[in-house]
């Protein structure tokens, strides 16, 4: 099996450069990434993890 390449995107939110990429489009891997630092890697996070972050995100 061969791996996805990342599909990376922003949040519609934002109105600045200095937010974080996502690429979600794997199954067991969410990639995130620092829109102004790219080549400086991602991280990469099970689904449940970054949902439960978004959600807290949401909430504070």
């Amino acid at each position: 099996m061969q791996p996805v390449t990342p599909n990376w995107r922003t949040s519609s939110y934002t109105g600045t450069e200095n937010c974080v990429e996502v690429a979600d489009n794997e199954p067991m891997t969410v990639m995130v990434r620092d829109t102004k630092a790219r080549g400086r890697g991602a991280l990469a996070l099970q689904p449940a993890a970054w949902s439960a972050f978004v959600e807290f995100a949401k909430n504070s």
